[in-house]
């Protein structure tokens, strides 16, 4: 039998690897196996170390649940999210960046006329969104799928407060590529941090904060579907985004609006914030 030891283990794995038949589950594996070794070796963990980090990781399995995936927020909270989005959405020039897709997008979400209002008997600031959706060319984009939903002026969607959908929808751009809707502002608010991963950011000195901001999924036909977020200026979690999702292209302000006549012509008879924000989609890429 052979010695092994610290120095020869890793190879003596990858050996035992390279029989693998499929060759991108052999990279995979030879690449983990390389990396998680030098990590042990770098940290040198003690015994009692190592079974924690396998408790926790226990515990990040045990609370995930079909309303709640602690794996996800790990990824999230650890970069890895942003960054496998990043390798996977390298964009041509022009073309509006993409972020993280959020654990709250729900499939039921209803389809509403353009102008609609999605937050009916939400309380909150009215908000007015609108903007348009072209390709790089600035070719507009008609008919295109824009999906919204976001927070609550408390910070809470509504699949956190089991109640029927609100704050989401989806809508269909115009024969221009325009695109308009209501809903009420939403609020900064911390990811769940009741779970190992919340404990995770306290050892490390973190806070659990998004800043403020609305999701967007749009979809044209021969376009790459877009999946972002419109971020707002002066919020204080821009610079600190317990998930790293925010980007200074997405960053954008309100305008106030005082009580009259909205853009699409409704008669408001309070104050209300204007989102505007233009997209430009990505050809499809290639098979």
């Amino acid at each position: 039998m052979r010695d092994l030891d610290e120095t020869t283990i890793t190879d003596e794995v990858l050996q035992a690897i390279s029989p693998t038949p499929d060759a991108r589950v052999r990279d995979v594996s030879e690449a983990l196996v390389r990396h998680l070794h030098a990590f042990v070796r770098e940290i040198e963990p003690t015994q009692a170390e190592w079974e924690f980090g396998i408790d926790f990781l226990t515990r990040v399995g045990q609370m995930c649940s079909n309303v709640r995936q602690e794996f996800i927020l790990l990824s999230d909270t650890l970069g890895v999210s942003m960054l496998v989005d990043a390798i996977n959405h390298r964009k041509p020039e022009g073309a509006t960046e993409t972020t993280v897709f959020g654990p709250f997008f729900v499939e039921q979400r209803p389809e509403l006329p353009l102008g609609a209002n999605m937050s009916t008997g939400v309380d909150g600031v009215p908000m007015f969104v609108s903007g348009t959706v072209c390709d790089v060319s600035g070719r507009p984009l008609a008919g295109a799928t824009i999906d919204s939903w976001h927070s609550d002026d408390e910070g809470f969607y509504d699949v956190q407060r089991r109640e029927n959908l609100k704050m989401r929808a989806r809508f269909r751009a115009d024969d221009r590529g325009r695109f308009w809707f209501w809903s009420v502002r939403p609020k900064f608010y911390p990811i769940p941090d009741d779970g190992p991963v919340g404990e995770m950011l306290a050892a490390q000195g973190r806070h659990p904060y998004r800043p403020e901001h609305v999701h967007f999924m749009i979809a044209a036909e021969g376009q790459e579907t877009l999946v972002t977020h419109v971020f707002i200026e002066g919020d204080p979690y821009l610079a600190s985004d317990v998930v790293f999702g925010v980007k200074n292209s997405l960053i954008t302000n309100y305008r106030e609006c005082p009580p009259g006549l909205a853009p699409d012509g409704s008669e408001m008879t309070v104050p209300y914030l204007s989102l505007e924000y233009d997209f430009v989609l990505s050809p499809e890429p290639r098979p």
